[in-house]
């Protein structure tokens, strides 16, 4: 058996497709575009790639975007000044902080200053709690993505046995939240889980987060099990890898999202669509 790979790259220019005519739709009725404001401190260079791909994302949609790229060394006292500008600039519908922050500033409270209508990465405490009582807004873009993903291929998942390992705040534990939306029975598995491999092979549906290469061993995955490896490792050679090991995943599993072109693309619809939802759902 070899799995059907789930395209995230082909579904996320779907998704662009369609905000794309909506957008337009807002330029005949004579509204104001979606507005991005991206934000970010510092060179870290997975960080530039990330907002470099959101902005051009930004632009093919035919969104308002407006770039901060600020010095490693600017205090937290001046970002918090521009995200309140754009907390009170009616022309920017979505603020997106560009994480990690360097350390001397306090990613909790840059995070709390953004107006929770306006948070496109879903991170705020606000959104996080509304997913978890079952009446999400603006959600986590990844997990979110996933779900748009699954979504697309029509990958029923109520009832469905998910395992998710990893649970950082970001990615993990709201995955573990859309999945139980969706009506999934989850196990949520990070550091102190005992027998990784045992909640493995119960799942039917088995989502990987962890940044790490071959945290989960392809022997353990349940035949036939749908895998969404959303780990993104560069190797020696410099190419790019999941937390799974693809080529012998693939042939386990029976639907399987690759590394690259699999849910990375889809986090960037997701923030899109996000965004797109801010501008229609203002002071939400």
């Amino acid at each position: 058996m070899t799995a059907q790979i789930l395209d995230g790259k082909a579904v996320a220019a779907h998704t662009r497709k369609y905000i794309t005519e909506q957008v337009k739709k807002r330029y005949e009725q004579g509204r104001m575009p979606p507005g991005l404001a991206v934000v970010m401190v510092g060179s870290d260079p997975a960080s530039q790639i990330y907002v470099r791909n959101k902005r051009r994302a930004c632009e093919e949609v035919g969104f308002h975007s407006i770039a901060h790229d600020l010095p490693e060394d600017t205090s937290q006292e001046a970002l918090l000044a521009i995200v309140d500008e754009f907390n009170n600039d009616p022309r920017i519908h979505g603020i997106l902080v560009q994480f990690p922050l360097p350390d001397h500033m306090d990613s909790n409270a840059v995070l709390e200053r953004i107006q929770p209508h306006k948070d496109v990465d879903g991170f705020h405490p606000y959104n996080l709690g509304r997913l978890a009582q079952r009446r999400p807004l603006l959600r986590p873009c990844t997990p979110y993505g996933v779900t748009l993903l699954l979504e697309h291929y029509k990958i029923h998942t109520r009832g469905m046995d998910a395992t998710v390992v990893g649970a950082s705040n970001h990615v993990g534990r709201p995955m573990v939240l859309e999945l139980l939306l969706a009506g999934s029975t989850v196990t949520s598995c990070h550091r102190f889980t005992k027998d990784l491999q045992a909640k493995v092979s119960q799942a039917d549906l088995l989502v990987v987060a962890v940044g790490k290469p071959g945290v989960v061993q392809s022997q353990w995955i349940k035949p036939g099990a749908i895998v969404v490896d959303i780990g993104i490792n560069r190797g020696a050679n410099g190419k790019l890898k999941g937390d799974v090991e693809f080529d012998t995943a693939k042939e386990i599993a029976s639907m399987i999202t690759p590394v690259p072109g699999g849910v990375g693309p889809m986090t960037i619809a997701s923030l899109l669509q996000n965004t797109l939802y801010a501008a229609e759902h203002p002071q939400t």
